[in-house]
């Protein structure tokens, strides 16, 4: 049996699924160092020396000099219905090696869904760093890709564990994007895994087609690769990007997405993105790093095109030797949770001991063409265009259910929660009480002092229902009916309780003593819907309530 303990391990990346030159690069190494690991997958290009490789066939190897630091690997078959089985036994595998601090995963993702492997990895030890890369191929089109290690050879559907640690070895770990969010949110109304079928309702290329003029053909993949959509996820930043849009308007995206989100379209430029990578590197190098794997996902390097790509990564090279590969998708922990991320840079930088050298982060100043400075500035009007824009809503939403003057909801949206009230009611079983009133004679306060003074009166009485039934009864609605009449909907509440309610209210508003008005007096009509009635029916009622309490001298409380 092959040894999968060692502190020599190889990196093996093959730019297509060639089974014979694995094996004989396999075989070449476990001739010539047989006591060293090695591990690999194919990819869409490899990263050395923090640049684009033009090899397609590359060997990276790493040497541990401590000698506390180990390395061990692990192969499994991975498929949907094996995925939460390989999480077991690596947890088993980890608890017979407690010095274990990091471990790296290389898969075969396509046409699965990674998101109860990762559910599963969220209670591995959290000061174990998980990080990686889905395997993939140089066509981004073809979904062929494999695996292979010293554990068990070669796989098309497998997954890889390096595990590394002891006393000596030091890992940190980050992200980097580099795409900002653009514009108005989206709320994700309809999802399945890693179909986006509808965003507010509406077939979800439409967003893509209206926005940004987009067409679907055999460009979209390429048209839409500047334009991922952004969320958050327990706080953490995360991009998909659609591989394709299907024939009801549903689009395939890289990864799973999550339903009742709230997204934005995101958007890349290379000046944001570089600006990210100068801060990312900035903070890499506090950690002093010996060795820097990236993983990046091949989206990237189809944005930046082969001659610019090594732009984003060949800075890391200044801090340390920088190697990886373009995936087709990126794993990394954050927040002791397991995400699968897209279009996003995977950073694992490693030391063995204590610092020894500095080196600082190293990045070439770049002049970009007025083209690029133009669209991050755009990006910059629309955010704020945006921001101004949902402001106003918010306040055209606020005009378009409250009364201007006592802030109440007004007439409309008053009987709009009556209904609501009404259905919990019926479906339910919950008692709904209507509590309506009317100040007396108001029309002589307006005729004699004014409309200010009217107004005055208005807003006394408007301040003393908000607090008497906020104090009962949060959960009430409070609305001004119209002109001096206002309404009162209370869930929950028997007409006894209500009748207390509106009791209370017509008191404390007749001790209030006005400038010019002095004290005034309201009368209340109180009603308990029945099994059945309408919104237009209980109102009604409520209004002959309101009317025998005026008819029986004012000032006082009738129970209809």
């Amino acid at each position: 049996m092959s040894k999968v303990t060692s502190s020599v391990v190889f990196s093996i990346y093959a730019e297509n699924t060639d089974r014979e030159q694995i094996e004989l690069a396999s075989e070449i190494i476990e001739s010539e160092m047989p006591d060293a690991l090695y591990l690999g997958c194919s990819t869409n290009g490899t990263i050395t020396e923090g640049r684009l490789s033009d090899s397609p066939f590359v060997v990276v190897c790493t040497v541990c000099e401590y000698p506390s630091t180990q390395a061990h690997l692990l192969q499994y078959t991975l498929t949907e219905d094996s995925a939460i089985d390989v999480v077991e036994n690596l947890k088993k595998e980890l608890e017979k090696r407690p010095w274990v601090k990091a471990i790296e995963l290389l898969a075969t993702l396509r046409g699965m869904s990674m998101t109860p492997f990762c559910e599963a990895c969220n209670d591995i030890n959290p000061d174990i760093q998980i990080f990686g890369g889905g395997a993939f191929n140089i066509d981004i089109n073809n979904d062929n890709a494999c695996v292979f290690s010293k554990a068990k050879g070669y796989s098309e559907k497998g997954v890889i564990f390096l595990l590394t640690g002891g006393d000596d070895l030091i890992v940190h770990t980050t992200h980097i994007t580099g795409w900002k969010p653009l514009g108005r949110e989206f709320h994700v109304t309809k999802a399945n895994g890693s179909i986006l079928q509808e965003l507010d309702g509406k077939p979800a290329y439409d967003a893509y087609y209206k926005y940004l003029n987009i067409p679907n053909n055999e460009h979209f993949f390429y048209n839409t690769l500047e334009f991922p959509f952004f969320y958050k996820h327990h706080g953490i930043n995360i991009l998909r990007a659609p591989i394709a849009s299907n024939d009801d308007g549903s689009l395939t995206m890289t990864s799973n997405i999550e339903q009742d989100v709230y997204a934005r379209i995101a958007y890349g430029d290379p000046w944001t993105i570089l600006n990210c990578i100068e801060e990312g590197g900035r903070e890499i190098a506090k950690f002093q790093p010996e060795i820097l794997k990236v993983f990046s996902c091949a989206a990237r390097r189809t944005f930046w095109g082969n001659d610019e790509i090594s732009k984003e990564t060949e800075p890391f090279q200044s801090i340390a030797p920088t190697s990886g590969f373009y995936t087709s998708g990126e794993f990394l922990r954050c927040e002791n949770e397991l995400i699968q991320h897209n279009v996003t840079l995977v950073i694992a930088a490693m030391r063995e001991g204590a610092i020894e050298e500095t080196s600082q982060f190293k990045m070439s100043s770049e002049t970009f063409s007025g083209k690029v400075s133009m669209i991050n500035r755009l990006a910059t009007f629309i955010d704020a265009a945006t921001a101004e824009l949902a402001e106003a809503n918010q306040k055209l939403a606020k005009m378009a259910i409250e009364d201007s003057l006592t802030t109440l909801y007004n007439r409309a949206e008053t009987q709009r929660r009556i209904i609501s009230a009404l259905k919990q009611f019926n479906e339910a079983n919950k008692k709904v009480s209507l509590i309506m009133m009317d100040i007396d004679n108001f029309k002589m306060v307006n005729d004699t002092y004014g409309h200010k003074e009217g107004d005055n009166v208005i807003l006394g009485l408007t301040k003393v229902i908000k607090e008497v039934v906020q104090k009962h009864n949060p959960e009430a609605s409070c609305g001004r009916w119209g002109g001096e009449e206002f309404m009162v909907v209370l869930p929950d509440v028997d007409c006894e309780k209500a009748a207390e309610i509106a009791n209370e209210i017509r008191t404390t508003f007749a001790a209030i003593m006005f400038p010019m008005a002095r004290r005034k007096t309201i009368s209340i009509g109180v009603v308990e819907a029945l099994r059945g009635e309408s919104a237009d029916m209980v109102s009604v009622r409520v209004d002959s309530a309101l009317y025998e309490a005026k008819n029986n001298g004012k000032n006082q409380v009738y129970i209809g």
